[in-house]
């Protein structure tokens, strides 16, 4: 109606241009008639005297007038929220990035995808996606945020997720009343749940799980892997992964130590039938949402080995913190379970806390952070398009007790390969949002660094 594209309107609300109308139950704003007819007027100039003229902020003088704290914005919209993921930014800042730094059509890059939050915003706003990380489980994961899904996927979903629910009542002694005059050999084909092909082979499952947990988690893994489609396996194993610390002895994602949490049979059954129904729904949102015409490649690569990827118009990503977070560590158990390489990834891991606690002589310090972001800005120098923007969302770190600003490291990294800083952003971290190492301790502030490629290639 107003003759504009949706992200100039956004623009617009978010710069007070505009005011905000009401938002529907799913939280999408709703424009009644007169709203939607005052912006018409707006977009054509034909304002009442006295209103404010029309402004189309250009580049990076638009990012001065957003409130970037976002504090209280929602976080696990469409499929932000269907795997836990340790330290991720939230998704509002990605999307700011995005509107104000590309355009629709463009190649947007996260070369730290970690979970898939840049790619999913970077597809709702009708830019193609580029996504790399060397942790297999992150690639996973963002796989299935990414992903489409038909209807016969989400029916074979959903029916695993009513099958596992089945079983956890019954487990449980049939919570819900139903009739519980059956064999334990009519409910499971033996003693064991499923054949020993489904169990890793590993010492460590028994210190970790109990054994009946082992058991159920076993036979969930038996029927997401026997899915005939890709993408409803993708999903199922994510929501699966889901689950697997929470039915372990792990304390948490971000507290790899071991304690009991008296789980009781048939609770694994149950919280992945939960799992899997959230995951489908998000799953359904985002395809009824995203335009399959934009597409989302996701790399399982070290950065550090320069990976071949198209030419991108914009980076926008969160690099691992030095000594703030081991994910080789605190996914251990899930990658066990899913069979990744798990010592391998430990290897490739930037910024591992493992690395730079060492308590060696040969232990990372500030200058291997350094050194190794001169490689990968060397390498996306050439990968970015000439006047392309490479933004990073990072905090400080604490190194044998004394704090390093990370945001500095990765500007002085960039110069040599023909990147100049043109905006430095703080924002303040609300405190539930993001935790690291405990002896650090948590960050309550970080930064986004903008820099600009001066010799990148022509597109």
């Amino acid at each position: 109606m107003a003759g504009v594209h949706r992200d100039t309107l956004l623009r617009w609300l978010r710069t007070n241009l505009i005011p905000e109308p009401d938002r529907d139950r799913h939280g999408w704003r709703y424009f009644n008639q007169e709203q939607a007819d005052a912006v018409r007027a707006f977009a054509s100039s034909s304002a009442e005297p006295g209103s404010p003229s029309i402004v189309r902020p250009a580049g990076l003088t638009s990012l001065d007038s957003i409130g970037w704290d976002f504090d209280g914005a929602k976080t696990s919209y469409l499929t932000h929220g269907i795997h836990p993921y340790p330290a991720k930014y939230i998704p509002q800042i990605p999307n700011a990035l995005i509107q104000e730094l590309s355009a629709v059509g463009d190649v947007v890059a996260d070369i730290f995808c970690g979970s898939g939050t840049t790619l999913v915003e970077a597809l709702t706003l009708k830019r193609h996606a580029v996504g790399i990380d060397a942790n297999p489980l992150a690639c996973l994961i963002s796989k299935a945020k990414t992903g489409f899904i038909s209807e016969q996927d989400a029916s074979a979903l959903l029916e695993i997720a009513i099958r596992a629910r089945g079983m956890g009542e019954k487990l449980a002694g049939g919570s819900n009343g139903e009739d519980m005059s059956f064999k334990q050999e009519e409910l499971f084909p033996s003693p064991t749940f499923v054949s020993q092909a489904w169990r890793p082979r590993n010492d460590a499952l028994q210190f970790w799980f109990e054994s009946f947990a082992i058991e159920e988690l076993a036979e969930c893994l038996s029927w997401c892997r026997t899915l005939d489609s890709e993408s409803a396996e993708t999903l199922a194993l994510t929501a699966f992964s889901s689950i697997v610390v929470t039915v372990s002895r792990q304390d948490s994602d971000t507290r790899y130590v071991r304690r009991e949490k008296q789980l009781t049979k048939g609770e694994v059954f149950r919280r992945f039938a939960r799992a899997l129904e959230q995951v489908t729904r998000s799953a359904v949102e985002f395809s009824e949402l995203v335009e399959e015409r934009f597409r989302c490649q996701i790399l399982q690569a070290d950065v550090l080995l320069k990976p071949a990827v198209e030419l991108l118009d914009l980076v926008v990503c969160s690099p691992p913190y030095p000594n703030a977070f081991s994910y080789h560590l605190y996914h251990m158990t899930r990658m066990l379970w899913l069979g990744m390489d798990q010592p391998r990834f430990k290897k490739e891991e930037i910024g591992s806390h493992r690395k730079y606690s060492n308590p060696s002589k040969n232990r990372a310090t500030a200058d291997t952070f350094r050194t190794e972001f001169s490689a990968i800005m060397d390498w996306l120098g050439g990968r970015l398009k000439k006047g392309g923007y490479a933004c990073f969302v990072v905090g400080d770190s604490t190194l044998k007790g004394e704090r390093v600003n990370n945001a500095d490291l990765i500007a002085e990294a960039s110069r040599s390969a023909g990147f100049v800083e043109v905006r430095r952003i703080h924002r303040t971290l609300q405190t539930t949002k993001k935790s690291f190492n405990p002896v650090i301790g948590k960050i309550k502030e970080e930064k986004i660094l903008i820099l600009q490629n001066q010799e990148g290639a022509l597109k």
